[in-house]
């Protein structure tokens, strides 16, 4: 089930074959999940996943990201986490650095994934 947003903005839309998401935080039901930085990228990475789940696509039909890190100084740390929830199928991405979260979330995700209707 996917998360439900936390302010007035559609979490997906469909323009023609393309899925873009809004930026997806590691939050259940309203609240952040404990754990730290791994746990909320795996989570708001589950949240992604169901989101793209809806519209009959997964994971492996991303190919690109944007990651938006509370503390640059993560990256690394992120990096590891990354690889492990997207495997070998690794979209292309940005990483970059911001002030503050939704939340106080220490990490924001937001994709986009090729998903073509059947016709």
């Amino acid at each position: 089930m996917p998360a439900k947003p936390i302010g007035p903005y559609t979490p997906l839309v469909r323009a023609g074959d393309w899925l873009i998401s809004s930026g997806q935080i590691g939050a259940v039901d309203g609240s952040i999940v404990t754990g730290g930085l791994h746990a909320e990228l795996r989570q708001a990475v589950a949240n992604l996943a169901g989101l793209l789940e809806g519209e009959g696509a997964t994971l492996a039909d991303v190919v690109k990201t944007t990651v938006f890190l509370r503390h640059l100084s993560d990256y690394a740390s992120m990096n590891a986490t990354y690889v492990e929830v997207f495997g070998d199928s690794r979209p292309a991405r940005t990483a970059c650095g911001v002030n503050e979260l939704p939340l106080g979330a220490l990490v924001e995700i937001e994709a986009w994934a090729y998903a073509p209707r059947a016709h």
